[in-house]
């Protein structure tokens, strides 16, 4: 009937989120009442000021750090970029060699290409089929001359979740000096990360991943690391990232995260329920499998991540499927946000040896904290309608 509006079930969180009201209502109330330059000496400066000392307060209470190891930036691409840029600088005269893994996010793997051509040379981890690296291989490609490793937490196209606490003893064992990088845009938020007892020197998180603002990012830079800044300015945080702060974004992203910390138990708990039993039932349907899981069931679910689900099905396009589901008023994605709009394969799933015939009929679907069990129940029966409905079209 004209004039009711579909139900909508946004099912790509790990593009984005939807803001909690109350990170919108606390940037508006900075933005409009709060609104001065934390370098500005008087009132309204002190009082911006003010609240990027709460929000360091905040994410250092989460992480396990002190408020000085904490730096903002424009989200998880600069964040990425400054570390493994900043830090490969910071020590090239002592070697040229990285590591990272071959199914990083763009923004780590573009700079890894960006230093390759400018004479550093990158070592790159295969992984198994469910995306987890191999810390033997992580083992024998440190050498004295290597200088960084980057590693993601959580990624972010089939929720695999890698070693990191192990592979940072590793990495601190082998090559004490090395700096160990972690891009936890996907698991900050859904997974406790402790960069001090993971020996983690760097790490990356992004404001709009968890509830809060695009535009707004989050740095962990460990005691004794040095990076080499790669933007200058007026000086703002330490000489590290010129810049006037984002002031209302930052509040924004500590309260968000604060929020996701604060009932992290239930929430994670409810999401790996929704997600094993989505799963099970998808996993029924002809020619439907799923990526990323660490056996061939549900029962290790817990070792992956909470909110992201990697499906491959069958003689059906990746795009014609996301275009079915949303004229029923369900959101996925085609892989990840960030390379969507191109043709090649996605490195991900070539790492994990998904069939060629699968590549391009692959989706992601990855929850938050407002998905409800209705919402996963009706995408499963539209799996379980439209599935054989396009394949029936497809063998006309």
């Amino acid at each position: 009937m004209k004039g009711i509006k579909m139900q909508e079930i946004y099912l790509d969180n790990s593009a984005t989120t939807r803001a909690f009201t109350e990170v919108a209502e606390l940037m508006t109330k900075v933005m409009t009442e709060d609104y001065g330059n934390p370098s500005s000496m008087h009132h309204l400066g002190v009082v911006a000021e003010g609240h990027l000392r709460e929000a360091s307060k905040t994410f250092a209470g989460i992480l396990g750090c002190s408020e000085k190891n904490i730096y903002y930036t424009s989200g998880g691409t600069e964040s990425d970029n400054l570390s493994i840029i900043g830090g490969a600088r910071a020590l090239e005269r002592r070697g040229k060699h990285l590591i990272t893994t071959s199914i990083e996010h763009p923004a780590v793997l573009n700079t890894m290409k960006y230093l390759e051509d400018n004479g550093f040379t990158v070592t790159y981890l295969g992984t198994d089929k469910s995306g987890r690296i191999s810390l033997d291989e992580l083992e024998e490609a440190l050498t004295p001359d290597t200088i960084l490793v980057s590693i993601m937490h959580t990624n972010n196209e089939i929720g695999a979740v890698q070693p990191i606490a192990e592979a940072g003893r590793l990495i601190k064992e082998k090559c004490p000096e090395c700096y160990f990088h972690v891009d936890a845009v996907q698991g900050f938020g859904k997974a406790v990360i402790n960069p001090v007892k993971m020996k983690i020197d760097l790490m990356s998180a992004s404001s709009h991943k968890i509830h809060g603002s695009k535009g707004c990012g989050l740095l962990y830079v460990g005691d004794g690391v040095r990076i080499v800044p790669i933007e200058f300015g007026g000086g703002q945080q330490k000489g590290l990232r010129s810049g006037t702060e984002n002031v209302p974004g930052i509040s924004g992203m500590a309260l968000a995260a604060k929020m996701l910390y604060g009932n992290y138990d239930s929430d994670v708990s409810r999401l790996y329920e929704l997600k094993k039993s989505f799963v099970e039932r998808v996993m029924k349907i002809e020619g439907v499998s799923v990526n990323g899981l660490v056996s061939d069931g549900t029962d290790k679910i817990t070792e992956t991540a909470p909110h992201i689900i990697s499906i491959s099905v069958k003689d059906v396009r990746a795009e014609v499927l996301l275009h079915s589901l949303e004229g029923q008023g369900i959101y996925v994605s085609a892989g990840s946000a960030c390379s969507t709009h191109k043709r090649t394969p996605s490195a991900t799933l070539v790492s994990i040896g998904l069939d060629k015939v699968l590549l391009e009929s692959t989706i992601r679907l990855s929850m938050s904290v407002f998905t409800t069990r209705e919402e996963m129940d009706k995408t499963a029966s539209a799996l379980e309608e439209i599935i054989p409905q396009l394949r029936r079209f497809i063998r006309r």
